[in-house]
């Protein structure tokens, strides 16, 4: 296969967290702790608030949550000898060390000494104290919250990090921490973009439930205008509206983080984008963003704020939901821009059902959608459907080529041929063009990247209401006047239902902040202020706790961009270098994207050989000339196999167009990626479905997600507000004169009572900061 690729395709040389089960044995200390091992998947069920009440309507007793306390202090200390093996010895990673001002092995086992002592009067203040509070007990509140949200892996993140901080406590005077904290200062994000203050915008939002019409009237303002840019949140969208203006005999570029098309007739034209590739250089007459209610979103909000604060339009359309008005409001009178708000009412009735499908898909009527959260599970369902009813299926879901599924869905939008249900993934409700009656949800959950969590309200919502059209495009076509009928929204299980009735009835809470990750100009300025050789990881984290935001605004998780900072530290790239990096789309789960990753990043820190056949250690190119095992466990790491290379191949494209000069087969990719979605949709084709599996997985998968619903009801309820990170409300201290000790009421006993601590070793420095 790489032969045959290399002598068709090679180019002249000029040119899905995972719960980790981590099992701690008891140590002996001044405390009694109990002697058994613990999996943290249950302390973590059992580190209860000491506001959570007992069935009784009392407080948990106290000697429960000393003995939870003590389990947890056991696994932190196990999982702080573990963070500092893998940081290495003094003699093995002498540049780093010292650049934390560590001078030999003596002074690191001080330290060490030193900050286990911290530890240990956290975990005292925690279990003889009742001091468990972010103000009063900072690190242990920390330690907590990052093993509460993030496992095992985000507690010793968060233990690096704090150890880091504690090691550069004496490192910056005064002046110099000031001046970190100015850098950190994020207070003003609209000023990240003077050429678009400088212009005098109107701002459109519309806003309204599904099939309400709003995106079609924003669009319509696009179409009418000379120039002009469409933001939306998927490629599907993006190739959508793309085909939308081509069709129409509009140049249009369409630009996404994979794949570049450039209109080559014509001076100026329009963009179709993702909204992480919006132009903000580019002055345009109208640009529209879509589902802008994403700009609250915790992993991609950053890119929603900064198309809204940074593109140069003179109107600016936005669509979305009812309960962004009252943030977009605030931001604009920040700004200066007039607001104007259009509110539009849905244009056919939508209903829920009382009554399931109970599994059986015999039930199912033609124009149904079911709705499922996996490829796999699309694929099993569409199986099903058609050996169940003797009718074909088709499918949408995001990884299908735009092609492939703009095909499906016309054949799912043709009343003449026998596609009578479509299976497709939540992918339908950011406003894909299909014609649909009802909606069925295959279940009320869905695996986020860590676990399994019940869906929101506002999800529920806004994928059911695809259900019902005003007109098809059949009624358009003859005329049809006709009052619409009523779109529908059931669940495949009975159990699922209630949650999805319930939904319906609910208003969803109001956005209150946008999110903001650090642009690139920040973290340079702000990591050129360290010591030479300081990781950026640690930079990042320390830019994290040290920001200070307004009240309309929050931070992004850091949880990916620190993880892959620390996979390309061994590399000699610059600090710009490293900020492009971090957005890369990767899966930090599948060890072969991060063996990948460290391929490319040495192959930029080098400006070595980027063809693709040169990473033949990294990209398995092989495996496109394997047959499809007939074992299903070897069937499920075929999957796997084929999954991964497919987003190596894109992390491959996404790169060609940052460092053109570097990977240079980019037509040689986008073969390689057709052929393995080839492969991947051959495989799938092939699944079966058999019933008493999938409802068993479905109650399986439904007992874990309400599990995650209790734990975090219990855990997180009362002190949600603290989960959300800093807001401008300064950063706890290691301990200096003048500022706020690292435990409340401590005014030097840092050591946890272990004497007098010699000056040069008390903390001083910063504490660990709010969640990843």
């Amino acid at each position: 296969m790489k032969s045959l690729l290399g002598t068709a395709w090679r180019q002249p040389k000029s040119a899905v967290r995972v719960f980790c089960r981590w099992r701690v044995k008891s140590t002996k200390s001044s405390r009694d702790r109990p002697p058994a091992a613990v999996d943290p998947r249950v302390l973590r069920s059992r580190l209860q608030l000491q506001n959570d009440p007992s069935p009784s309507g009392a407080r948990r007793p106290a000697f429960i949550l000393n003995r939870n306390y003590n389990l947890f202090q056991n696994l932190v200390e196990k999982r702080f000898s573990h963070v500092i093996e893998s940081m290495g010895a003094w003699a093995q990673n002498q540049d780093e060390w010292r650049s934390f001002g560590i001078n030999g092995q003596p002074q690191l086992d001080r330290e060490l000494g030193l900050f286990r002592m911290v530890l240990d009067r956290a975990f005292d203040l925690a279990i003889d104290g009742g001091k468990t509070a972010r103000q009063e007990n900072p690190l242990f509140w920390n330690l907590r919250n990052a093993f509460i949200r993030f496992d095992a892996a985000g507690l010793g993140r968060e233990l690096k990090y704090a150890f880091q901080t504690f090691l550069m406590r004496s490192r910056f005077p005064k002046a110099v921490n000031q001046l970190h904290l100015d850098l950190a200062d994020l207070r003003f994000p609209y000023e990240w973009y003077p050429a678009t203050r400088m212009l005098q915008r109107t701002i459109h939002l519309h806003v309204g439930p599904t099939n309400s019409g709003k995106t079609y009237n924003a669009l319509k303002a696009l179409e009418n205008a000379r120039t002009g840019v469409y933001a939306g949140p998927l490629r599907l969208l993006a190739h959508e509206t793309w085909s939308r203006f081509v069709a129409k005999k509009k140049p249009c570029a369409l630009v996404t983080g994979e794949e570049v098309r450039i209109p080559t007739e014509a001076d100026t034209w329009f963009h179709s984008c993702t909204v992480e590739m919006t132009p903000l250089n580019t002055k345009v007459d109208v640009a529209v963003i879509d589902e802008i209610q994403m700009i609250a979103n915790d992993e991609r909000g950053w890119a929603w704020t900064q198309a809204f604060l940074g593109v140069q339009a003179k109107e600016v359309h936005l669509c979305g939901e009812d309960r962004v008005v009252p943030l977009i409001q605030d931001l604009c009178a920040r700004i200066g821009e007039k607001c104007i708000v259009h509110r539009y009412q849905r244009l056919n009735p939508l209903e829920t059902m009382g009554e399931s499908l109970n599994g059986d898909f015999s039930k199912l009527r033609k124009g149904d959608a079911v709705v499922a959260f996996s490829r796999v599970s699309i694929h099993q369902l569409k199986a099903g459907i058609e050996k169940a009813t003797g009718r074909r299926c088709a499918i949408v879901y995001g990884s299908l080529p735009p092609e492939t599924r703009a095909s499906q869905a016309a054949l799912f939008n043709d009343p003449n041929n026998d596609y009578d249900f479509l299976v497709a993934s939540d992918a339908i409700g950011m406003g894909l063009n299909l014609e649909v009656k009802r909606v069925v949800f295959e279940s009320s959950f869905k695996f986020d990247g860590i676990g399994f969590r019940p869906l929101t309200v506002p999800e529920i919502r806004q994928i059911g209401g695809r259900a019902g059209r005003y007109r098809t495009a059949a009624q358009e076509i003859a005329g049809d006047t006709s009052k619409p009928a009523p779109g529908l929204v059931t669940a495949l299980d009975k159990e699922d239902l209630p949650m999805i009735n319930e939904a319906f009835n609910t208003e969803a809470e109001p956005i209150r902040t946008a999110g903001l990750f650090p642009p690139p100009s920040v973290i340079e300025r702000f990591h050129s202020y360290f010591p030479p050789r300081t990781p950026i990881s640690f930079v990042l984290a320390r830019l994290r706790e040290m920001s200070r935001l307004s009240p309309s605004f929050h931070l992004c998780d850091f949880t990916v961009a620190l993880e892959i900072a620390e996979v390309i530290k061994p590399f000699d790239l610059s600090v710009s270098d490293r900020c492009v990096f971090l957005n890369i789309p990767v899966s930090m789960r599948d060890p072969r994207q991060v063996k990948a990753l460290q391929a490319f990043a040495k192959c930029v820190a080098e400006l070595g050989g980027g063809h693709l056949l040169d990473f033949d250690d990294v990209i398995n190119l092989e495996i496109l000339d394997e047959v499809r095992p007939s074992i299903p466990s070897e069937q499920a790491v075929y999957l796997h196999q084929l999954e991964s290379l497919h987003h190596i191949i894109t992390m491959y494209l996404w790169l060609s167009y940052r460092y053109q000069g570097v990977f240079q087969s980019q037509n040689l990719a986008f073969k390689v990626k057709e052929l393995v979605e080839e492969k991947i949709a051959s495989h799938l084709e092939s699944l079966s479905f058999v019933p008493e599996q999938q409802r068993s997985r479905r109650q399986r998968m439904r007992k874990l997600a309400a599990e995650v619903e209790e734990k975090e009801r219990n855990l997180l309820g009362p002190h949600e507000e603290e989960m959300i990170g800093p807001h401008d409300e300064g950063i706890g201290q290691w301990i200096e004169e003048g500022q706020e000790p690292l435990f409340a009421g401590e005014v030097d006993e840092a050591a946890a009572g272990a004497g007098t601590v010699p000056e040069e070793h008390k903390p001083t420095g910063e504490s660990i900061g709010a969640q990843p």
